[in-house]
């Protein structure tokens, strides 16, 4: 792929590129759904909807977890059948008259407004899941005594069982511990989904999360269906955004270099407060301490804050671990800046 991310860059002008690696991508989601057997993995959409990143991924997953009508008539339009789960804690009324696999209910009136529909009850529970990068808690979904409401009051829903989704960045370990507990709150019989939540390591991306041993944890459960919606982890890897050093000075003592593109392209960075991994491709010369920023007239708008590089004007810096939360969550249209290119690379030539 440095070959290709080397070419790419080599013709790169003013507007930046985003470059997804479709092959890395098929063999990391095929490596997940081996760790994964006798679990269904359903992708969260919410992490990158990009149409070529979804066909890669199609493969290899039992459904998509959507969490709007927009990601819902997306993703039906790409796979017409395919088994979608709606989530979300928001939901409208055009919403509830969708018909999806499974709805993910977020309270009693939401259950109630529903038409005939399989539902998985959300359940918010107050556990500590030591080194989570989120927590979600606060208004999402529902605590154990608003579950029984629902359970005692279905109306014309068909109840199948549970959905959590209660922290991320977690390592395998600490996920099948919240599986459990959360399948404590499944009657017998029923589904348990344990959403997402994989860690992903911004400072070192050779860390990889442990699918096989969550995999294993997970069977341990001993439930009919267990189901899991990553998102990050499974397309993070696969994504470079690629941008052009336009001035490099020294403010105050500190040294900066602008960067073609910002965090209205790649808002990962700053929505997590780390620095973004990255390659440089350029002409060398000495390192110096440095803090990559994009065009944006905002002090948040940062890369990679006081990090080594040697860079100097019209070199790429080439980010890596952008395929994930990435374009799709950035803030478009401030400053009305150019939109990024797309490159896909579906293996070397």
């Amino acid at each position: 792929m440095t070959a290709r991310l080397r070419e790419i860059a080599g013709r790169l002008g003013d507007v930046p590129a985003y470059v997804y690696d479709l092959a890395a991508l098929d063999a990391h989601a095929a490596r997940i759904r081996a760790a994964m057997s006798g679990i269904e993995v359903y992708y969260a959409v919410k992490a990158n909807p990009d149409p070529a990143i979804l066909r890669t991924l199609e493969p290899h997953v039992d459904g998509f977890e959507v969490s709007s009508g927009g990601e819902f008539d997306h993703v039906s339009a790409l796979f017409p059948g395919k088994r979608l789960a709606f989530g979300g804690p928001g939901k409208t009324a055009s919403d509830l008259t969708r018909r999806p696999y499974r709805f993910h209910v977020e309270s009693p009136r939401e259950l109630g407004l529903l038409e005939p529909a399989d539902v998985l009850l959300r359940i918010n529970l107050r556990v500590e899941a030591q080194g989570a990068a989120l927590a979600m808690s606060g208004p999402f979904g529902m605590d154990p005594a608003m579950v029984a409401e629902c359970r005692a009051r279905p109306g014309r829903a068909r109840i199948r069982g549970i959905h959590a989704h209660l922290a991320s960045g977690l390592d395998a370990a600490t996920l099948t511990g919240l599986a459990k507990t959360i399948a404590d709150h499944a009657l017998p019989g029923e589904e348990v989904c344990v959403g997402g939540g994989m860690a992903v390591d911004y400072s070192d991306p050779a860390n990889l999360f442990d699918w096989e041993a969550y995999g294993a944890g997970l069977r341990g459960l001993d439930r009919e269906v267990v189901r899991i919606e990553p998102g990050r982890a499974m397309t993070a890897y696969c994504g470079w955004y690629l941008t052009k050093v336009l001035d490099v000075k020294r403010v105050h003592r500190e040294l900066f270099a602008i960067l073609t593109g910002g965090t209205h392209h790649l808002r990962t960075p700053v929505t997590k407060g780390h620095d973004q991994p990255f390659t440089v491709f350029g002409s060398g010369g000495p390192e110096e301490e440095v803090t990559l920023v994009g065009q944006l007239c905002t002090p948040k708008d940062v890369f990679a804050r006081r990090v080594r590089a040697a860079l100097t004007p019209g070199d790429v810096v080439a980010f890596a671990m952008a395929g994930a939360y990435a374009y799709n969550i950035s803030h478009h249209d401030f400053l009305m800046h150019p939109k990024p290119e797309f490159h896909y690379v579906s293996g070397m030539p």
